[in-house]
């Protein structure tokens, strides 16, 4: 899995590449929430369920499923959330199924059941550039923790950081030009 810290970066990087008026602060925090939700299943593993069920980790709460039902319950606080019914919708469905998304991109497990109920199955990508996060506080906090954090930055917080200063200084400079 990729890590807790990275997780929420997707939807942060999105929300902030398509603005407040269209993902309020409130929508913005519930997605990235929402982008850490899926993990919640590793404690099938204090309830001795196998990694490898579907209720394991990277089972049903990493399935696209899963993430459209999250999304449909969000949406229906849309206005707590001061957005749009169909934009909470799509925001908290994308922010969830990111996580299946970056698991799928790492270089070990088991793979992820995107496609839960229908098939137990489990995917990765063809690329798998994203290293591997230990399990648990204590063994991230090592030097193999360090090398997916390292593994993390490089691969999913500085495209993050580049495609939003890329777009930013675009519109930026687009804008600048039009009040010339």
């Amino acid at each position: 899995m990729a890590t807790i810290l990275t997780h929420p970066v997707i939807p942060l990087t999105c929300g902030m590449l398509l603005g407040s008026r269209r993902i309020s602060l409130p929508l913005l925090v519930l997605g990235m929430c929402c982008a850490i939700l899926p993990d919640m299943d590793v404690i099938a593993f204090k309830l001795g369920i196998a990694y490898e069920s579907a209720f394991g980790h990277r089972g049903f709460s990493h399935s696209l499923l899963f993430a459209a039902t999250i999304a449909t319950v969000a949406s229906f606080f849309h206005t707590a959330l001061r957005s749009t019914h169909m934009m909470t919708w799509l925001f908290v469905a994308f922010a969830t199924a990111s996580h299946g998304i970056l698991d799928a991109l790492t270089t070990g497990g088991l793979g992820v059941e995107f496609f839960w109920p229908m098939s137990e199955q489990r995917f990765f990508f063809p690329w798998q550039f994203i290293q591997v996060s230990p399990i648990g506080v204590n063994r991230f906090l090592t030097e193999r923790g360090w090398q997916v954090m390292r593994s993390e930055l490089l691969t999913v917080w500085l495209p993050c950081a580049l495609l939003l200063l890329t777009v930013k200084s675009f519109t930026y400079f687009s804008s600048s030009r039009k009040s010339s």
